[in-house]
This record gives C-alpha cells, sequence and structure tokens, in this order.
C-alpha cells in the first residue's frame, strides 16, 4: 500500500513547562509517514532550547515572530509538504500509535478530512471526550464536531482549494475554515469513540476571549461565508438566552 505522508505541525510560544510532552508524543507514533514542523514565535523562555533537543527528528524548525497563533499555523502549513495535515499544538498529545488509525482512514476510503475523537480539558479541571461529527450542524452550531488541534486532519490538496486560516478572525479562524469545507460538501469521517486521537489542553485561545466577543466574531464569520443574515441574528438571540449570565457579564472585553 502507498502509505500517505502526514505532516504534524507544532506551534508554541513561550511553552518550556509542556513543548516537550508534545514534541514526544508526536515523535512516539509508529507505523506512519510522518514529516513533523515545529513553529516557534520566537520563545524569551527555554521552549526553544527543548525543541533543539530533537531537531535531528524534527524536519523543520522555525523560530521567528507571527501575528498570533493562526498566522503561525498558516506558516507551518506552507512550510509542510505532507499529503495530509493536522495540528498536535504545545500542551496537547497525540496518544501512542494514534495517528496510523488516522492514516488508514484515508488510505482506505476516498477521504478529504477526518476528525478524530479527542479528550478535551476545560478551565476548572472538567474533560470531555468529544467524538462523532454532524456536519449540517454547522449551520446553526459551531460544537459540530471535536477540535482543530490534535483532532482534524485535512488534505494539503483541500487547504489548496479552500485557502488557510483567515487570520482577521483572532480567536475562531478554525471556526470559519471549517464553514468553507462544510459549506463545499467535502468527504469526510471520524474515527470511533473508543479510537482517541489526542489530548486538548485547557487555557486556548478561545478561552481568554470574553462570551461576547466570541459569538460577536462567530457571527461574523458566519456573515463573511454569506449565510443568510436573519438566519445569523437568530442564532446570536439562541446563544444570549442560552447562556445570558456569561453574556451580561461586566467585563467583555478581550483578555489577550
Amino acid at each position: 500500500m502507498n502509505f500517505l505522508t502526514l505532516s504534524i505541525i507544532t506551534v508554541v510560544k513561550n511553552d518550556e513547562k509542556n513543548i516537550e510532552k508534545t514534541i514526544k508524543s508526536v515523535l512516539n507514533q509508529k507505523n506512519i509517514k510522518l514529516e513533523y514542523i515545529v513553529i516557534d514565535g520566537n520563545s524569551s523562555d527555554k521552549t526553544l532550547a527543548i525543541i533543539n533537543n530533537y531537531k535531528k527528528n524534527i524536519n523543520k524548525i522555525i523560530s521567528e515572530n507571527d501575528n498570533g497563533i493562526y498566522d503561525a499555523m498558516n506558516k507551518g502549513i506552507i512550510n509542510s509538504t505532507g499529503d495530509i495535515i493536522a495540528f498536535c499544538n504545545s500542551g496537547d498529545f497525540f496518544y501512542d500509535n494514534s495517528l496510523s488509525k488516522v492514516t488508514n482512514l484515508f488510505n482506505n476510503k476516498d477521504l478529504d478530512y477526518v476528525f478524530g475523537s479527542v479528550l478535551r480539558n476545560y478551565m476548572g479541571g472538567n474533560q470531555i471526550l468529544k467524538y462523532n461529527l454532524n456536519p449540517n450542524r454547522i449551520f446553526y452550531n459551531f460544537d459540530f464536531a471535536t477540535a482543530h488541534s490534535t483532532g482534524f486532519f485535512l488534505r494539503r490538496d483541500v487547504y489548496k482549494k479552500i485557502g488557510y486560516y483567515n487570520t482577521k478572525f483572532e480567536c475562531s479562524a478554525d471556526y470559519d475554515l471549517y464553514f468553507r469545507l462544510i459549506k463545499k460538501k467535502y468527504k469526510g469521517t471520524v474515527t470511533g469513540k473508543k479510537d482517541i486521537i489526542g489530548n486538548v489542553a485547557s487555557g486556548g485561545k478561545s478561552s481568554k476571549v470574553s462570551f461576547f466577543n466570541h459569538i460577536l466574531e462567530e457571527a461574523k464569520i458566519r456573515l463573511h461565508n454569506k449565510q443568510n443574515s436573519f438566519v445569523v441574528l437568530l442564532i446570536i438571540i439562541n446563544s444570549i438566552i442560552k447562556n445570558p449570565l456569561k453574556f451580561f457579564k461586566i467585563n467583555t472585553k478581550y483578555k489577550i
């Protein structure tokens, strides 16, 4: 069988505490053709030194200033060469031998993308198993799949067709990319509920943004992708009704 090459990209800045765990989880994968790229945002702590400890096994290391996480992710895509692209950002990690399950799906089926089941951690210590996929749900709720880091695998040629992450969306550019992907009816599947691919750390960029600004950006994403404005308004109203305490929280400014 002609195995596809899987490009894994890790984005990091000043995370000396967690970066080694992430790197090891990628390099310890078996039975795959792997390209590994690390994009460091010019860290000022020991992060880059730790990365360099593994440079013999990392295909490309780029350490320079960027314009945020999605700019860094785009940089990783541009510098990758694999057939399938996925992210495992610092603090997240893959479980042993999980990536071979994903490449087997791509090798045996005509797929454009795969969402892998992930354990997702939230502030306060909560952990939820995210699995399954309901593509049509994206047209009224962005909580339709698992997670972009460790859980989302997309063919390189699809990125070329639909574009990369739109950096004008500071906290939810992944949703914008998903919207384009589903709207154009690309074909995808999921790993099984028990086939857990990765573990997603808490405290990501979106968790540092107020609820108000979060739904505001989601609305902008929908309008940018030409979703009906009345439908978007209904989605916003529904979000407020379901989360009134979050919406009326006094502090609505970005905390980034």
